[in-house]
C-alpha cells in the first residue's frame, strides 16, 4: 500500500540545510575575495579591513543564543526563513556603501555587524531541527552534510566572486549572493515543517523511525508541556560539558576563520600569487572542509554505534583537532606556495573532521533546548572567529605570518584537550544516557519523563532557556 511506503523527507531537508549553509558562507566569505577591490576603492588598511571582518563575527557571536532561543520557541522553519531574508537584505546593502563617502569604514562595520546578527540563527536553528527530526544514530552524518555546506559555499566563493568582480565589478557579486539567498530561503519555507508529524509527506514508517530514536519527542506535547521541557539556564551554566565544548569551539572558530577571512589575502599578498591563481588555491581548504565534514560525520556515527559516544563524539574530535594543529604548524613553515597550500588545506580538512562532534553532542545532551545550548557553544566559536579578524593581521604585522599560523596551531591543541573534560553521557536533563558496548547499535540518550521535567524545572523557578 502507498501508506506503507517509507519516505526520506528528513534527508531532503538535511540536504536543503546544506544549501542554506553554503549560501550563508557565500555571503560571509564574499567580502574576503572582494577585499582587494574594496581596500583600493575605500583606501583601507589591512587592520581596518580586519575590523570589517570582525564586525560580522561580533554580530554573529552576540546573537547566537538569541537565535537558538527563538528556534527552540518558534521552530526552525520560520526562524531560518526570517534569517535568510535578513541576511539577503544586508548582503545587498554591503554593495550600496558609496565610494568616497566619509565614514565608509563605519558603514561597512554596521552593515556587516547586522548581517552577522541575521546569520546567527542558521546553525542553532539547524540543530533544533536535528533534535526534532534526526534519530541519535544518524546525527553525525546529518551534521556532516549540513556543515559540508560551509566548505561548499566557501569553496565556490573564490571563483564565483573573482569572475563577477573581474567582469562586472565587486558590487555585482553582492547582488548575486543576495538573490541566491532569497531563492534558497523560499524553498526552505515551502518544503520544511517544524516537526515530522506536521509534514504531509512524511510516511508513518518514517515518522516511527524518527520518533523511536529521538532524545526528546515533543510532537504530542501541549505548548505548556513543551515549554517545561526546556532546560533551565542554571543547569546549562553549571554544565562542565557545555563549558568544555564552548572553549573547544572558541579555539575551533579562531582557526577556521583564518581560512575564511585571511587565507585568500595571505596567498595574494604574502605568497605573491595573482588574482586568478589565488582564487584557485584558496579553494583547497574549503574543499577539504567539505570532505572532512562528510567523512567525519560518517565516522562519528559508526564509532558511536560501535564503541559509544565517548570515542565516537569526544575521542574523534580530540584526535582530529590535534592533527589539524600539526598540519597548520607544518604548513606555515613550508617554502613552496603550492605545497604550503596543500598542507594548510589538510589542516582545514582535519579541523572540520571534528565538526559533527560539536553539534551532535549538543543535540544529544540538550534535547528540546538544542538550539539554545548549541547557540551558546557557537557564540564561543564566533568570538574566536571575531578575534581572528583583528588579531591575525596584528600578529602578522609584528611577528610575521608564520607566527599567526603557529598561534592557530596552538589553539588546535587546546581545543583537543578540552574534549577530554566532556562526558557525553551526562545529559542536561540529568538522566544518564546508555552507552553502547561493542556491537550495540542502539546508543541513545534516555528521555526523562514529563513528570521529571516538571519537577526539575519547578526547582529552578521555571527559568528556562
Amino acid at each position: 500500500m502507498l501508506s506503507a511506503k517509507t519516505t526520506h523527507v528528513r534527508w531532503f531537508l538535511v540536504f536543503w540545510l546544506f544549501i542554506l549553509s553554503a549560501v550563508s558562507f557565500l555571503d560571509r566569505v564574499n567580502i574576503s575575495i572582494a577585499s582587494g577591490s574594496i581596500v583600493d576603492a575605500y583606501h583601507m588598511t589591512d587592520v581596518q579591513l580586519g575590523k570589517v571582518f570582525s564586525a560580522l563575527l561580533a554580530g554573529y557571536a552576540l546573537f547566537q543564543t538569541v537565535g537558538g532561543h527563538l528556534a527552540d520557541r518558534l521552530g526552525p522553519r520560520r526562524v531560518l526563513t526570517a534569517g535568510v531574508v535578513w541576511w539577503g537584505i544586508f548582503t545587498a546593502l554591503t554593495a550600496l556603501v558609496p565610494a568616497g563617502v566619509r565614514g565608509a569604514l563605519y558603514l561597512f562595520v554596521m552593515v556587516r555587524f547586522l548581517l552577522g546578527a541575521g546569520e546567527a540563527v542558521i546553525y542553532p536553528a539547524a540543530n533544533q531541527f536535528i533534535a526534532r527530526w534526526i534519530p541519535v544514530r544518524e546525527r553525525g552524518i546529518a551534521n556532516g552534510w549540513i556543515f559540508a555546506g560551509v566548505g561548499a559555499g566557501a569553496g565556490l566563493t573564490p571563483p564565483l566572486i573573482t569572475y563577477l568582480t573581474i567582469h562586472y565589478g565587486w558590487r555585482s557579486s553582492f547582488w548575486v549572493c543576495a538573490v541566491i539567498g532569497f531563492l534558497a530561503g523560499a524553498v526552505w519555507f515551502v518544503a520544511s515543517r517544524d516537526s515530522p508529524s506536521e509534514h504531509p509527506r512524511v510516511s508513518p514508517a518514517e515518522l516511527a523511525a524518527i520518533q523511536s530514536g529521538l532524545t526528546v519527542v515533543r510532537e504530542s506535547d501541549s505548548s505548556r508541556e513543551a515549554a517545561l521541557a526546556l532546560v533551565p539556564w542554571k543547569r546549562v551554566a553549571q554544565s562542565r560539558e557545555v563549558w568544555a565544548v564552548t572553549i573547544s569551539y572558541f579555539c575551533y572558530g579562531y582557526v577556521a576563520w583564518i581560512f575564511f577571512s585571511w587565507f585568500y589575502r595571505y596567498l595574494a599578498k604574502v605568497r605573491g600569487l595573482d588574482l586568478k591563481t589565488s582564487a584557485f588555491y584558496s579553494m583547497l581548504p574549503f574543499l577539504a572542509m567539505l570532505g572532512g565534514c562528510l567523512l567525519g560525520g560518517t565516522v562519528n556515527d559508526r564509532l558511536t554505534q560501535w564503541r559509544g559516544p565517548r570515542l565516537g563524539r569526544c575521542g574523534l574530535a580530540a584526535f582530529s583537532m590535534a592533527v589539524a594543529g600539526g598540519f597548520i604548524a607544518f604548513g606555515s613553515q613550508v617554502q613552496g606556495v603550492r605545497l604550503a597550500s596543500l598542507v594548510l588545506a589538510g589542516g582545514a580538512g582535519a579541523l572540520y573532521f571534528s565538526q559533527s562532534s560539536f553539534w551532535s553532542l549538543t543535540a544529544d545532551i540538550a534535547g528540546a533546548s538544542a538550539g539554545s545550548v548549541s547557540g551558546f557553544m557557537n557564540m564561543g566559536g564566533q568570538i574566536g572567529g571575531a578575534l581572528t579578524g583583528s588579531m591575525t593581521p596584528w600578529i602578522a604585522a609584528r611577528y610575521g605570518w608564520t607566527a599567526s599560523f603557529l598561534v592557530a596551531a596552538g589553539l588546535c591543541l587546546l581545543g583537543a584537550l578540552s574534549w577530554l573534560a566532556v562526558n557525553p553521557l551526562r545529559t542536561l536533563s540529568q538522566i544518564p544516557a546508555v552507552e553502547a558496548g561493542p556491537g550495540d547499535n542502539k546508543t541513545r540518550a534516555t528521555r526523562p519523563t514529563q513528570d521529571e521535567d516538571r519537577k526539575e524545572t519547578a526547582k529552578d523557578n521555571h527559568a528556562t532557556v
